[in-house]
């Protein structure tokens, strides 16, 4: 999948209408009125075609089984090049060129891109106006002709990225978060495409590079590393009070690239008042911080444990799969943390508000750093695979604690699996979790993708030994570094480094309504009215933090936000 696109975006504010770097047309010359008239003209011809064939336009997708509808068939993104225009109010739209290089896997009279919550004001297939119509949350896209299987395809959407909800929807969730200052992404599951057009689901993974032009006040920073910072200038459409036209407001270009293909709900741009905060990780690795820039120093300590917990997972599992690494203290009310690729999404709150004990926010933070390997540099093959994701992030939360804070493993497992049986009743077995319901797009992170998944491992752990485990988790990674894989595909591996056919401990423990005995541990009992612990965050938000400063993690209750 990764081919990076050779076609730089246009320059900030570029609009239809306006020139390559986003300088108002000009008029006087006959040559591009008649060119914009010809435009027009041509997606005016474009949408009548559409129009006398919608009945034939409608909504796709892959048929993930917990989310039918998201991403879509006949093309494999292999890159997206994304222009993004703030103007300092995260109350209002941003401007946003979105260009896509992919490659046909059939042939394709239409494409469906998925996108909903902006304006989309054109669509371009290989440099040719296309004609486009909205169908629940897909862009369709007619190209001036079709596209043959095996064949590069290059679109751009000019379209508004808003972060506000939108109005009487059930669904608030839009990908951005607004923070105190500004915006961060929340992309999982499926909000990315509340943000920008593409292919919205893990299985298509592909490499990114964000232009993001803001106030020349604000700091942006994205996935991967900074390739490019320079002043811009955007049109400004105001005057001063002697009619005269006033000077655009200073602003910076940021522009950032990924070296690893990355799925879309792991996608992150901030932008805000921050410091970012330099040092270095294992074997030169640069890290890099991004926290409120007043609260710098007393964050200091907390940002200081990174390089502590990279050398420890690296030691369990291998070399960390990425060109950099850092965490991202937003100040906003989240309910979670999120595994937001090489930039870690977390409260800033949850380490300022001295509510929750040292060893449990370190856990949480080991918890995000192990998605990088997995979820990250191996995503699921279907959104049914997540437990792959979660259940090696919360077992390697679980082993740091332990083992850095002597907070016993065996034990949290004990509590956890007392109430596997209630969990797997509410959530549907770690394999095969339940449909969320109407509204609530992160349904399927309950409790049993968190405690219940990790129980999966410890079982393996005990049934195969643990010198096979730890070659299984290192082999895991190093197999599908940059790729995707899924269940069958951890099966199989599991078999071969055991030299044991696992496919039947596999069923019982993934699929099997109620929990199957733990080998090594029959006095274990699972008893389905355990009473479920209190949510862990106060007032009720599912946040998967606890209320009070525990001696030992409530069990049945997720890592540390209800997804990611």
């Amino acid at each position: 999948m990764p081919l990076s696109s050779s076609h730089p975006a246009p320059g900030p504010g570029s609009a239809p209408g306006r020139g390559p770097e986003g300088a108002p047309s000009r008029p006087r010359r006959l040559s591009g009125a008649a060119t914009r008239r010809r435009s027009a003209l041509g997606l005016l011809a474009a949408a009548s075609l559409v129009a006398a064939g919608l009945p034939d336009a409608a909504p796709l997708g892959i048929g993930d089984r917990l989310y039918p509808h998201l991403g879509n068939p006949g093309y494999d993104v292999r890159a997206y090049d994304i222009a993004l225009t703030y103007s300092g109010r995260n109350d209002r739209p941003l401007d946003a060129v979105t260009k896509i290089t992919a490659r046909a896997t059939a042939r394709l009279e239409r494409v469906n891109l998925d996108f909903a919550h902006g304006t989309v004001r054109s669509v371009e297939v290989d440099g040719r106006p296309a004609a486009h119509v909205s169908r629940g949350e897909d862009l369709i896209v007619t190209p001036h002709r079709g596209v043959r299987a095996g064949t590069p395809m290059r679109i751009v959407v000019r379209h508004t990225s808003d972060p506000r909800p939108p109005k009487g929807g059930k669904d608030r969730e839009v990908g951005w978060l607004r923070t105190k200052d500004g915006l961060v992404m929340a992309n999982q599951v499926d909000a990315a495409h509340r943000v920008f057009p593409g292919n919205d689901h893990p299985s298509d993974k592909a490499l990114y590079t964000f232009r993001v032009t803001a106030p020349s006040g604000l700091t942006v920073v994205a996935n991967g590393t900074r390739v490019a910072r320079h002043p811009s200038a955007l049109p400004w459409k105001g005057t001063t009070r002697t009619g005269q036209g006033r000077a655009a407001p200073a602003t910076t270009t940021w522009v950032y690239r990924s070296a690893h293909p990355m799925a879309t709900e792991v996608a992150q741009v901030s932008i805000g008042r921050s410091a970012v905060v330099r040092r270095t990780g294992p074997h030169g690795l640069p890290l890099r911080d991004v926290v409120p820039a007043a609260d710098r120093k007393r964050l200091e300590p907390w940002l200081a444990k990174t390089p502590g917990q990279l050398s420890w997972m690296e030691s369990k599992v291998g070399r960390y799969p990425f060109e950099t690494y850092g965490v991202l203290l937003a100040q906003a009310e989240t309910g979670f943390e999120l595994e937001t690729q090489t930039l870690s999404l977390f409260e800033e709150r949850l380490f300022t508000t001295q509510q929750y004990p040292r060893w449990y926010i370190e856990a949480i933070m080991v918890h995000e750093l192990a998605h990088q390997w997995f979820g990250n540099s191996v995503s699921p093959r279907t959104w049914s695979d997540a437990w792959l994701n979660e259940s090696h992030a919360t077992w390697y939360e679980e082993l740091y604690a332990h083992e850095r804070s002597k907070m016993s493993m065996d034990e949290r497992t004990r509590r956890a699996y007392s109430v596997s049986d209630r969990m797997r009743a509410e959530g549907g077995p770690p394999g095969a979790p339940k449909a969320p319901g109407p509204g609530n797009k992160t349904g399927i992170f309950r409790p049993v993708m968190y405690d219940g998944s990790a129980l999966v491992l410890y079982a393996l752990r005990a049934k195969i030994g643990h010198a096979a485990f730890d070659k299984l988790e290192r082999a895991w990674v190093a197999r599908h570094r940059d790729g995707v894989a899924g269940t069958a595909d951890f099966v199989a591996l599991a078999s071969r480094v055991s030299g044991q056919d696992l496919g039947g401990f596999f069923r019982s423990w993934l699929y099997d309504a109620k929990t199957p005995p733990m080998p090594g541990h029959p006095d274990w009992k699972s008893n389905h009215r355990t009473p479920q612990p209190p949510a862990r965050k106060p007032g009720g938000k599912p946040a998967g933090k606890p209320a009070t400063k525990p001696a030992v993690k409530p069990a049945g209750q997720s890592a540390g936000k209800p997804r990611g």
